[in-house]
């Protein structure tokens, strides 16, 4: 857990020491929830402390969130989510860290779909992901939204085959993060 919240932070420090002439946009206060749906039961929890750091000019992005601030409407849900399936004591966080591919300027106003490619680590495991979504640029921040699919099996979550009716084996990821200078 140290390392990778040592890394986040070194990272955004040198950002903010080392730009030279170069606009990055944060935010600490992301949001991503995730969802999975059964015939027997819809789950669905939100993390509203997501970090993340976007360099405008290389279009490098790094999201980062601890498990364990996911929010779901049962505790006991919570509970099993981070004790049972996410092992959030020996797997704490969770993250992304990529590059938007497409060649836009993310200092004129506008909505621009982006794809972003990278790698998503979760539950110790890290995996090729692609990202499809949308920046909208104002004239003081920078607005992203995606979604994505994350198959349980792929980041070795394991679940039991007494529930496996009630947890959906692919799961869809949101964000929205709005990111400042």
């Amino acid at each position: 857990m140290k390392k990778s919240i040592l890394f986040f932070t070194f990272f955004l420090l040198l950002g903010n020491g080392l730009s030279f002439g170069q606009t990055l946009f944060r935010t600490s206060v992301g949001e991503i929830s995730f969802y999975s749906r059964t015939p027997a039961l819809d789950i669905e929890a939100l993390n509203k402390k997501a970090g993340a750091i976007l360099n405008a000019s290389t279009r490098e992005l790094a999201i980062q969130m601890k498990i364990t601030d996911f929010q779901f409407p049962n505790k006991l849900m919570q509970e099993h989510f981070n004790e049972n399936y996410l092992e959030s004591e020996r797997y704490p966080t969770a993250k992304f860290s990529g590059k938007i591919k497409e060649e836009i300027d993310l200092s004129k106003p506008g909505t621009h779909p982006v794809t972003a490619g990278g790698n998503l680590t979760i539950h110790g495991v890290t995996k090729p992901v692609t990202v499809k979504g949308s920046i909208v640029v104002t004239a003081t921040e920078l607005k992203i939204n995606f979604t994505f699919k994350v198959r349980t099996e792929d980041h070795q979550i394991k679940i039991p085959t007494l529930v496996f009716y009630k947890i959906a084996e692919v799961i869809e990821v949101s964000g929205k993060l709005n990111l400042v200078k």
